[in-house]
């Protein structure tokens, strides 16, 4: 009797025991299923900044690195920073809602990467180009569209007038009509008429102006499947403590990453 009891005892903890470690596999599945959801939300949050140059170098690349990140953190957006073009390929750039160029200059990407570049903008990617991006890529025709100009000079380090022409757009709502800010000023050549001009500069303002009264020195556009936004601004170290330019950059970034 003392024997049938304890085989029944033994039993039923044994079908317990199943059914709790079921249960305990199940909610750790449920649980790394909700991991792996909350890591592709996030991976869809992923910049990539690059600011690889071969010709003139920018001091101000570090400060605009740490800005971004800054602004990054701030906003739930993972920013990474590199200078190796060797990332510009498809499975590489898939993973990144929008690539920065942060003053680069030069060429700073190869054919079969420049391919690559292209593909991930007509596959829905967003570009964002910061100061030097406009010296950029000059032998590479598709690039000059996707930015809206080339650089062609700029007088000294001196502070202008900037109109703000179109403030619909996240990266000028909130700035003044007319906001008077301290930069290096890009003249621009091969201009692309069909980009939406959010700001320009007002030549009369500062010495050196060479586009006249057509000076623009922020735009975005939609480009052959993607988005792209470009700001002349963000050469000096300053500009990357300044909280006007920041989310000017900020709203142009967010544009081009389709939020």
């Amino acid at each position: 009797m003392k024997k049938n009891h304890l085989f029944c005892a033994l039993a039923l903890f044994a079908t317990c025991g199943f059914s709790a470690c079921n249960q305990a596999s199940t909610q750790g599945g449920e649980a790394t299923a909700t991991r792996t959801a909350e890591a592709e939300a996030t991976a869809a949050d992923r910049i990539l900044v690059y600011s690889n140059t071969n010709g003139y170098r920018h001091q101000s690349i570090e400060e605009g690195i740490a800005a971004l990140q800054r602004l990054g953190q701030q906003n739930g957006v993972q920013v990474r920073a590199t200078e190796d073009s060797t990332m510009f390929v498809a499975d590489t750039l898939k993973n990144y809602k929008a690539v920065i160029f942060l003053s680069t200059t030069q060429d700073v990407l190869n054919s079969e990467q420049e391919t690559a570049f292209e593909e991930y903008i007509r596959g829905g990617g967003g570009y964002v180009g910061i100061h030097a991006a406009a010296d950029t890529e000059y032998d590479w025709p598709w690039y000059n569209q996707l930015v809206g100009a080339y650089f062609l000079s700029h007088p000294e380090i001196q502070k202008a007038a900037i109109d703000v022409v179109d403030k619909s757009h996240a990266s000028t709502s909130h700035l003044p009509d007319r906001w008077e800010h301290t930069d290096e000023w890009y003249n621009y050549k091969d201009l692309n008429p069909n980009v939406t001009v959010v700001a320009r500069l007002d030549e009369t303002s500062y010495k050196g102006g060479a586009n006249a009264d057509n000076h623009p020195i922020a735009w975005y556009h939609e480009f052959d499947g993607g988005k792209a936004f470009y700001t002349g601004l963000g050469h000096t170290h300053e500009s990357y403590s300044d909280s006007l330019f920041l989310k000017h950059l900020w709203g142009g970034i967010e544009y081009a990453m389709g939020k």
